[in-house]
């Protein structure tokens, strides 16, 4: 009548709970004194109730006597099915009391309890990194054992998750289920999708802690980490060179290859980079969406901005070893290293000049062609090199960015700074080899 009457007489004196028959009292005295008189004959564990025995024999046995009467699946445990059942049910009987959210297991409402508390009680004896509940741990535990449980039907791939199992699936059937809000796209993965929003968020999430850079994708960040380390793990097989990142291996491979994949639809260029494509696509488009800070000058690429706003910094990382002599550009120091080996590999079929860049080549060409390309918007006088028409324009506009640091009188080049320098320091830029004024 107990069960009718939801009455419990039966009181532990330890805990105080309280209990309708005087065994399940027993039993349960068993959890305070830690005794556990019934032991399994297959595996020597102990328990402290019989029916918890007669329960975990079934694991060795394989009985499942309970089954589910909508799908069929059967459970060694009573309680097993109960639970079950909820699935089909949609019953969640646990409601959590700070914010009403709904459970179909007492121990999922537990584990629930501890985001709320920040409690975080399970350890792991490997690491001593800790979680809120068993679930996480276990799977936490392959990371050290390196277990994969989870396999693909179709490929044989492993998982260590059974949610990336889940999302692995999709690239076979070619499901998508996610969409971006923002662009449309859709992915296999909500994990991928919330990486994917970084793009318009400009989230960076990754930092590096040797020099503050940060990263939107974990991967950037490793493979960047390998500059400071000095770490080179992707050798090229036809030259030896060695490269931090396997992208630019890669890439290095098409000099070799002459691949070069991307191509322009509006001139047919092709280029070995996309990002040099998309560079390129710029000149065709007008599009500068780099602009300088200090003068507002605009540019088409972020390497340009870079190397101009050395003109504001004085900067110039890039030093001769042999003469000391320093450069802001990488280009321009390339140049100039040719002068001191004497190399001169792009030669004039006119007149058999030899110059140390192809740029002095194109630019000497005019002369014989007479073409003058650069022209002045004040005065239509026309120039053969772009550096002559900018010091022409000077005179238009007055401009004199050179200053004589010991009476501040302005030029319009460095030339004639130089020049005027011998006024103060008495030394003469040009000497006589023959006659030697003393």
């Amino acid at each position: 009548m107990r069960i009718h009457t939801g009455e419990k007489p039966f009181k532990c004196e330890v805990c105080d709970e309280n209990f309708a028959r005087k065994s399940t009292l027993k039993q349960h005295g068993k959890t305070h004194t830690g005794e556990k008189p019934f032991k399994c004959e297959v595996c020597d564990e102990n328990f402290a109730r019989k029916s918890t025995l007669k329960q975990h024999g079934r694991i060795h046995t394989g009985e499942k006597p309970f089954k589910c009467e909508i799908c069929s699946e059967s459970f060694p445990r009573y309680g097993s099915l109960k639970r079950h059942k909820r699935i089909h049910t949609g019953e969640k009987p646990f409601k959590c009391e700070v914010c009403d959210k709904l459970f179909s297991r007492s121990k999922s409402l537990k584990d629930h309890m501890h985001l709320h508390t920040g409690e975080k009680p399970i350890k792991c004896e490997s690491c001593d990194e800790s979680f809120s509940n068993n679930r996480k741990l276990k799977r936490h535990l392959r990371i050290h054992t390196g277990e994969k449980p989870f396999i693909c039907k179709v490929c044989n791939e492993r998982f260590a998750q059974y949610g990336s199992l889940k999302e692995h699936v999709r690239t076979h059937a070619g499901e998508k289920p996610y969409k971006c809000e923002v662009c449309d796209k859709i992915f296999a993965s909500n994990k991928i999708m919330k990486d994917h929003m970084r793009i318009h968020t400009g989230g960076k999430p990754f930092k590096c802690e040797v020099c503050n850079q940060r990263f939107t994708w974990k991967n950037n960040l490793k493979e960047h980490l390998r500059i400071h380390y000095g770490e080179k793990t992707f050798k090229c097989d036809v030259c030896g060179e060695s490269f931090a990142r396997k992208s630019t291996l890669k890439q290095h491979l098409r000099i070799h290859t002459g691949e070069k994949p991307f191509k322009c639809e509006v001139c047919d260029e092709n280029f070995t980079q996309n990002g040099t494509l998309k560079q390129h696509m710029r000149i065709h488009t007008g599009e500068k969406p780099f602009k300088c800070e200090e003068c507002d000058k605009i540019f088409t690429c972020s390497r340009n901005l870079n190397e101009h706003m050395r003109i504001h910094s004085g900067e110039k990382p890039f030093k001769c070893v042999v003469c000391d002599e320093s450069f802001a550009r990488k280009n321009t120091f390339k140049g100039h290293l040719k002068i001191h080996a004497g190399v001169k590999p792009f030669k004039c079929e006119v007149c058999f000049k030899s110059f140390t860049q192809n740029r002095s080549l194109k630019e000497h060409m005019k002369i014989h062609t007479g073409e003058k390309p650069y022209k002045c918007l004040v005065c239509d006088k026309s120039f053969t090199q772009i550096k002559t028409l900018k010091l022409h324009t000077r005179i238009h506009t007055g401009e004199k960015p050179f200053k004589c640091e010991v009476c501040e009188k302005m030029f319009i080049c460095n030339r004639y700074l130089k020049q005027h320098m011998v006024i103060h320091t008495g030394s003469k830029l040009l000497k006589c080899d023959v006659y030697d004024e003393s």
